[in-house]
């Protein structure tokens, strides 16, 4: 791709961004990740200031990458772990994970080493609470192979070791078209790190794993006591939250738009509520994605993408976690596949995939409310945006 032809575009559709310092006191740097059919050219490492909302137009880095899709930071932002959404009839047919170095002063990525994930279409990873090892979802958009969990060890150096363990189950088949196969979405750890859970969005169940590296070291994860949860057929579980003092969670799922809150203890998660995003509207409206809260644990937003593109503004109950419903905004473009909250809290940005831009929205921290579009920034086909904070 050529840079020179891409920053002018970038700069056309910045509100104001060439008058911004990077070396302003209220500025982080961000990390965008992309597919890469089109003109991205993988992982873009840019410039925000949270006393303007804006993103410089012009990149401080960019990493060349194959469908960098989901980026994994570790606790002290030293690695970033990244998944490599390839499969079949794609520029590199194979799914891979990637690790970069973070450099400690000007945040500059390096690569470290990048593995096979023995899937296809690795749509998300995360680490274990230990940092040991990295769960990589192995989303595989055909029936055969179908979708996995991989299990990866992480050196200490932050080197990805070849997979150790991979995991599978039945589909549901429910919906013919979407649930042919499994579909291993995402995976997540408990707040604890004992547990993994594994949002299966083919099997229309999260599976539920002990984590016990020592006991077994290749063979990490072990069916939990209650080793699933059931979810309404064909609904299609995506992506699931913990609340921050652990005794919550919640789960979008996919195809029927809706988010299940639980309470949680010892890996065991009890449904407590339901959701409708879309409730009354038609299947296009329906296809929840991301969901994140807010530093303070008081608001939960959610993303719902097809025909709706919307996020959704929750109220958290402090003592069930349970939802309230306190604003509908549109994201003023298509699929926003990810979103995250600035580190002030000031502002929320989204991806959306489909119409090429990150939208840049003002936030009331203490309503929680979403208010005016601040910029509009042309990305192509952004999936994910991490911020790196200072350490």
């Amino acid at each position: 791709m050529n840079m020179r032809k891409f920053w002018p575009l970038l700069m056309a559709g910045s509100v104001g961004a060439m008058g911004l310092s990077s070396a302003s006191a209220e500025s982080f740097q961000l990390l965008v990740g992309s597919y890469t059919a089109g003109t991205s050219e993988g992982i873009y490492r840019m410039n925000f200031d949270s006393a303007t909302g804006q993103i410089d137009a012009k990149p401080l880095q960019v990493i060349k990458s194959e469908n960098p899709s989901w980026l994994t930071l570790s606790k002290d932002q030293h690695r970033v772990f990244v998944v490599n959404e390839n499969g079949p009839g794609q520029k590199d047919p194979v799914g891979r994970v990637s690790s970069y170095s973070i450099d400690p002063k000007t945040h500059a990525l390096t690569l470290i080493n990048q593995v096979q994930s023995l899937g296809n279409e690795p749509t998300h990873s995360s680490l274990s609470g230990d940092a040991s090892h990295l769960f990589v979802s192995n989303y595989s958009v055909v029936e055969d192979p179908g979708g996995t969990l991989a299990v990866l060890p992480v050196g200490s150096d932050g080197k990805l070791k070849p997979v150790v363990q991979m995991s599978a189950h039945p589909a549901s088949r429910v919906n013919p078209e979407r649930q042919a196969s499994n579909h291993v979405h995402s995976t997540v750890s408990s707040p604890d790190g004992r547990y993994v859970f594994s949002n299966d969005l083919g099997a229309d169940k999260v599976f539920i794993y002990q984590f016990d590296p020592k006991a077994n070291p290749d063979l990490p994860l072990t069916p939990a006591k209650t080793a699933s949860v059931q979810l309404p057929a064909g609904s299609g579980p995506r992506h699931l939250l913990f609340s921050a003092d652990g005794k919550h969670a919640w789960l979008t799922m996919e195809m029927s738009a809706q988010v299940a809150v639980f309470d949680y203890k010892d890996g065991v998660l009890t449904q407590t509520q339901m959701i409708d995003l879309a409730a009354g509207q038609p299947t296009s409206d329906k296809a929840a994605a991301a969901l994140h809260t807010s530093a303070d644990g008081k608001f939960l937003y959610v993303s719902n993408r097809g025909t709706a593109n919307q996020l959704l503004v929750f109220a958290i109950d402090p003592a069930s976690g349970q939802l309230k419903e306190l604003q509908r905004r549109s994201v003023e473009g298509d699929h926003p596949r990810e979103f995250s909250l600035d580190p002030s809290g000031k502002f929320l940005l989204i991806a959306n995939q489909k119409s090429n831009q990150i939208v840049v929205v003002e936030r009331d921290g203490k309503t929680g409310l979403l208010g005016k579009t601040v910029q509009k920034l042309p990305m192509d086909a952004p999936s994910d945006l991490k911020f790196l904070v200072r350490q």
